[in-house]
């Protein structure tokens, strides 16, 4: 699922607290950073340490901000989670980042690959992964640093084993493998709506390696990688046609809040192009995103205009499918 618009057990090291970063590595927390930390407010509670927590050597540098605000995130929710829908909890959590900035490529910055934890700049991606992450954490009453980064990895990469060809670059290889490991479902009936079918066709990393800074110098990898995506063309998906999305009292049979929204493309050697969260508003349904359009402000939000209206102003965008975070 790279395509960002389309769109890591080796040794461990001890965190001395829940928010503080590795021995190994230090980053300064920037003034963007700052902005955003002075908004949260985090308290002394945040900072202290509450259990032993361990974190894998291969994850990469982290601010302090950063595991700070996943610590504040999940010792707030997870006492809210049995007074809240599952669709509510996914939506309460989404909404903490609307605001945060739009930031692509975050997980492409290594010569080799590492488990990268940013929560301050997000693509529509990281913005699903993470989410669905803290989740999935508040779900099974867990509010460690370390249970945030082992779930994301989790989700983040082809059976939770860290490497630049498990990371499931493509939406089809992370839904797919998702479901596998039981944190997600795929919603592809009844029909109608699920009436169209994709035959998949997906190259376009291999077919445009020089423009991927982890591809371009590395051969191994891009031989790599096309056997992995030889390997799914041909596979069919149904999805539902965007001839079906003003169709509010059908799609409400099959769509609930906090669902998983891929867009559907007729972009060549593309599967999807975009990710959001499904909200439905008095006017209809509309996708809470991390959006990289300036009409947007580039950064997280839940937009004004309904998901129908946005889809008809994109002619490629053919269709969506859904999954549900379980």
């Amino acid at each position: 699922m790279k395509l960002k618009y389309i769109f890591i057990f080796p040794p461990l090291f001890v965190l001395t607290a829940c928010g503080a970063k590795s021995r190994q590595e230090q980053q300064t927390v920037t003034a963007d950073t700052t902005d955003l930390i002075r908004q949260r407010s985090y308290t002394a509670s945040d900072r202290k340490m509450t259990a032993s927590d361990t974190l894998p050597t291969y994850v990469d540098r982290f601010s302090k901000a950063d595991s700070m605000l996943v610590c504040r995130i999940l010792r707030e929710t997870v006492p809210l989670r049995r007074r809240l829908s599952h669709g509510q909890l996914i939506l309460k959590v989404a909404r903490i980042f609307v605001g945060t900035p739009y930031v692509a490529h975050t997980l492409d910055r290594n010569t080799d690959e590492k488990l990268v934890v940013n929560l301050h700049g997000l693509d529509c991606t990281t913005f699903i992964e993470t989410v669905t992450a803290l989740v999935l954490c508040i779900e099974r009453d867990e509010i460690r640093f370390s249970d945030f980064v082992h779930q994301l990895e989790q989700i983040r990469y082809r059976g939770g084993k860290t490497g630049y060809l498990n990371r499931l670059h493509y939406f089809h290889w992370w839904l797919e493998d998702n479901v596998r490991m039981g944190f997600i479902a795929e919603i592809n009936t009844p029909v109608p709506p699920f009436t169209a079918v994709q035959t998949l066709k997906i190259n376009y990393m291999t077919l445009n390696a020089p423009a991927y800074d982890m591809l371009k110098n590395s051969p191994e990898r891009v031989a790599g990688l096309k056997k992995l995506e030889d390997a799914s063309n041909g596979t069919r998906i149904r999805y539902i046609p965007k001839s079906q999305l003003g169709n509010s009292g059908l799609l409400k049979t099959v769509v609930r809040d906090g669902d998983i929204i891929a867009i559907v493309t007729s972009k060549r050697e593309l599967d999807t192009t975009h990710l959001g969260f499904a909200v439905w508003h008095r006017d209809g349904l509309h996708m809470l995103n991390a959006s990289s359009l300036e009409q947007n402000g580039r950064q997280v939000i839940e937009p004004v205009e309904t998901f129908y209206h946005y889809m008809m102003s994109h002619p490629s965008s053919i269709g969506i499918r859904i999954a549900r975070i379980r």
